[in-house]
């Protein structure tokens, strides 16, 4: 092989693309993650998975998705000539946590992984301002060095040309969409998710709400814990460190004492407080209130000062009795609050700081989040029968004259 024909192969093995997502793209998909994800695959990693949204009764929030993977897919056919039509065998939001790291290796180097070729990972926050560390190394060529900033995407070869590593992160939380792409149909993701969506509507999605509320899975998904920890004597609930994190507590006006278990609260109605006051509107469920809660984290800054005195009349006082509540709950979900601070990390002040808070704002996220989720949950059902027709997962709006995509 000549000297050309080698830089070539050493060039197309990996392509590093600049602001491929919008910020508003980027910030979407971390408040998905951060309000429905669970404990992930490693130590410190935690995950959000189309399935997982599926089974949470969260599907609506499988929309943001369809677009950026149908243009992943797409750059990726085009940059390495794919003579054939890949299919997505994984999608996934994936956060890596204070401590968290991964040594070298390829992203097909175990033997259930080989039907894997191409990777696509997408940063959807930035290096040295929401996280230390985590810096992404490739063993050999170029790029060697990855220095995650939100928008930008590394796409590679899933094998052996790009063994590559993780350094660990050392502060806040590096977070990423991750893509695996195949050729083998027997792996398209597609088909599993449609499946799903499929077994739980068989009557149709014209019998499916307009509000779709979250329904919590067991409460080990949401158990952090030390790897050398045996049971839950250390750790915290991660919707519960979340909450914290945002400088909010959780109240139920049954006694802790009421509940046959600790993982019976997590799916009963529940309020939200914040330092001395109590937003007395009920979230069905730990899940609702952490989704409602980080809304108004991401979307805080686009409410107006103006709103006043809007909801206000919905705060009432905590009660001393009503405080005992809280940290009887708090200290039932978070065992080790040093723990997840840590991994967690504090929250960075900018426009959406949870120190400019105000209830007025809150209230209005609430309206502005049930008006989001009502229009995500349009738009899937209109796009699911297509779906189930095409056997693909893709924007049904983009479709031409002929119905295809």
């Amino acid at each position: 092989m000549g000297d050309d024909e080698s830089s070539d192969e050493h060039r197309s093995r990996r392509l590093l693309l600049r602001n491929f997502l919008t910020i508003p793209e980027c910030e979407e998909l971390e408040f998905i993650h951060k309000s429905c994800g669970t404990v992930g695959y490693r130590e410190n990693v935690f995950s959000t998975t189309l399935s997982h949204l599926i089974a949470t009764n969260c599907h609506h929030l499988v929309v943001p998705f369809v677009s950026i993977r149908e243009r992943l897919k797409d750059k990726v056919e085009e940059f390495f000539g794919c003579e054939y039509e890949l299919f997505v065998e994984f999608t996934g939001l994936i956060s890596w946590a204070r401590g968290s790291s991964i040594g070298w290796h390829s992203d097909d180097n175990r033997p259930y992984l080989k039907q894997r070729e191409f990777t696509a990972v997408c940063y959807l926050n930035t290096y040295g301002k929401d996280f230390k560390g985590g810096l992404l190394h490739f063993q050999n060529g170029e790029p060697t060095t990855v220095i995650p900033m939100a928008g930008d995407v590394i796409m590679y070869t899933a094998d052996s040309r790009n063994i590559h590593s993780v350094d660990e992160v050392n502060k806040g939380e590096r977070l990423t969409l991750t893509i695996w792409f195949s050729r083998d149909r027997a792996h398209d993701e597609d088909a599993k998710l449609i499946s799903l969506l499929s077994d739980r509507w068989l009557n149709g999605s014209s019998n499916m709400p307009k509000l779709s509320l979250p329904i919590p899975a067991s409460s080990s998904m949401y158990w952090f814990s030390p790897e050398s920890a045996t049971q839950q004597q250390l750790g915290f609930d991660i919707c519960f460190a979340r909450m914290h994190a945002l400088g909010f507590d959780i109240y139920s006006s049954r006694p802790k004492s009421f509940f046959p278990s600790s993982s019976d609260i997590l799916t009963e109605h529940l309020q939200v407080a914040k330092e001395n006051e109590l937003f007395e509107q009920e979230f069905v469920n730990i899940l609702h209130a952490l989704q409602a809660v980080q809304f108004y984290r991401w979307k805080a800054s686009e409410f107006e000062d103006s709103l006043l005195h809007l909801g206000t009349d919905k705060i009432k006082r905590i009660l001393e009795s009503q405080r005992e509540e809280i940290r009887a709950l708090k200290s039932l979900f978070i065992n080790d609050y040093q723990l997840a601070e840590a991994v967690f990390g504090p929250i960075t002040c900018d426009e959406n700081c949870v120190q400019a808070f105000n209830w007025s704002k809150f209230s209005a996220a609430i309206s502005a989040f049930e008006d989001y989720t009502s229009r995500l949950q349009r738009e899937f059902l209109m796009s699911l029968p297509y779906w189930r027709t095409e056997h693909i997962i893709y924007s049904v709006n983009s479709r031409d004259e002929t119905g295809k995509p």
